[in-house]
């Protein structure tokens, strides 16, 4: 799918830098930090239902009956 990117300066710096340091393209760069993001935030969202099942378990078994 093809998609134009706008970023401000220090976000194209930034973007550069990665890409340089890396050996990559800026698209694989983008692509590769879309996919991480998505991860960290299902992960994040697991850690903390799996907290609040935790902290109420009590409660949710009473409703569960």
């Amino acid at each position: 799918m093809a998609m134009t990117l706008r970023l401000d300066d220090d976000a194209q710096a930034a973007l550069e830098r990665i890409a340089h340091r890396e050996g990559i393209s800026a698209n694989t760069a983008v692509a590769r930090a879309v996919v991480e993001y998505d991860a960290k935030r299902r992960e994040m969202r697991d850690r903390m239902l799996a907290d609040i099942v935790a902290e109420d378990r009590e409660l949710l078994d009473r409703l569960a009956q």
